[in-house]
């Protein structure tokens, strides 16, 4: 069957016809195709064609779609079976490993989802400060967790309604909302409510709503207002964990968070997540403390076999310098040909993740990022697909570069990229 048909049968028993939603290609008009096979840097779809792929799985594929390294530990695990509900090793050597790599892990508790690693983050900060306020920032997506979906990144800009419909209103009370890249915003605040926040929570690289750098100082003003107010610093890296560097946001910036939530490559493209932090609050987690969090599949042996085999060509590969020589070789010559046209483009990147902000302004947080161009982005997605070129479908989406992308499909990107920009 083709795309269109598969998509059609889809719809009758799946909402949508998708099982999330962006997936659905709304925002960017036409319908979505669906894949067939994935290999390196390639999509092959239903249809038959071969597509370069910037979406990267949403990240997972640091080391490109089907990297033989990962497929044969997932082959390996296999043939002890899928799962056995007790402890494994390799979720042993997961926890040692991200210990290891990750400055704030001092303890480790895997999950099934970055979602669900965000959500049992929150309630540990919560249990372990005995408060019940979180701030969080415009725009940072932290999975569809009822008190973080409060004016989210991702999907939900995507449909223009960043509040879902379910969520209780008292429940969104107990959620304060700031603008991101804003410390006196974040000083009012504390000032009015220090002493009832259990904790911040952030993307310290928000990639939920194209991508968006934090301004010098701010990650560490965070860090300075917790301490203050014995109130708990907590990154969602489930994106920049390993994305940005071996250590994360955290390690590129030189701020340690209390807690991190992790996930995506640390299940080398299997389902996956992770939270982890300083021993004393980890310790308040059951069975040792209080604080309820368990998972029938967490620390699944095939999960943990394909991560420990990413998390290990990692420390063996150090592709950073590779991945942004690469990332920054698409993003000049696509604002070079913007330029050229008198198009207004903001291309902001970091390491192996970049976007397309349609857009005069500079984008420091979420209001500026709504007042983008989504009409050109969608003639821009089209044009570079056509061409066989699969970028976010979304404007408020980023896209991943990896290691199994050659200089010939850069080049090739390149082009289309730049005859998309061009007939805008």
């Amino acid at each position: 069957m083709k795309s269109s048909e598969l998509f059609e049968e889809a719809k009758k028993y799946i909402p949508g016809g998708v099982n999330s939603p962006v997936r659905a290609f709304r925002s960017v008009g036409g319908v979505p195709f669906f894949t067939k096979s994935a290999h390196g840097a390639k999509l092959i779809t239903e249809d038959g064609r071969e597509l370069i792929d910037f979406v990267c799985t949403w990240g997972p594929a640091l080391f490109g779609h089907d990297h033989p390294t990962i497929r044969s530990a997932v082959e390996t695990a296999l043939k002890n079976g899928t799962s056995f509900g007790t402890p494994n090793m390799h979720e042993v050597e997961m926890a040692k490993l991200i210990n290891k790599m990750i400055p704030c892990a001092e303890m480790v508790r895997m999950t099934n989802s970055g979602t669900e690693a965000t959500m049992s983050a929150i309630r540990l900060a919560r249990g372990y400060t005995k408060r019940d306020k979180i701030v969080k920032f415009a725009g940072c997506y932290h999975g569809h967790v009822d008190s973080l979906l409060v004016k989210a990144g991702s999907g939900a800009l995507t449909f223009g309604n960043p509040d879902s419909a379910g969520i209780p209103s008292d429940l969104a009370k107990l959620t304060i909302v700031l603008p991101f890249n804003d410390t006196v915003a974040i000083d009012e605040c504390f000032a009015k409510y220090g002493d009832e926040i259990a904790c911040i929570i952030l993307e310290p690289y928000p990639a939920n709503v194209g991508l968006i750098p934090p301004n010098k100082g701010f990650l560490k003003h965070l860090r300075d207002v917790c301490d203050k107010n014995g109130s708990l610093l907590i990154f969602d890296e489930v994106i920049t964990g390993f994305r940005v560097a071996s250590g994360g946001a955290q390690a590129r910036e030189g701020v340690l968070p209390d807690l991190c939530a992790l996930g995506k490559i640390i299940g080398g493209g299997l389902p996956v997540g992770a939270f982890c932090g300083k021993r004393e609050i980890m310790e308040y987690i059951a069975p040792l403390g209080p604080v309820y969090q368990a998972g029938t599949l967490s620390g699944n042996p095939l999960a943990m076999a394909a991560g420990v085999s990413a998390l290990k060509m990692i420390l063996e590969e150090n592709p950073y310098a590779e991945l942004e020589r690469k990332s920054k070789f698409v993003v000049d010559a696509v604002s070079s040909v913007a330029k050229e046209k008198g198009i207004a483009l903001q291309t902001p990147m970091v390491a192996s993740l970049f976007s397309f902000f349609f857009n005069e302004r500079k984008v420091e947080n979420y209001e500026i990022a709504l007042t983008s161009n989504t009409e050109l982005y969608k003639k821009f997605f089209k044009g570079c697909l056509d061409a066989g070129v699969y970028l976010a479908p979304s404007a408020f989406e980023i896209c991943f570069m990896s290691s199994a992308h050659t200089d010939s499909d850069l080049e090739k990107a390149v082009e289309a990229m730049s005859k998309s920009i061009a007939n805008l």
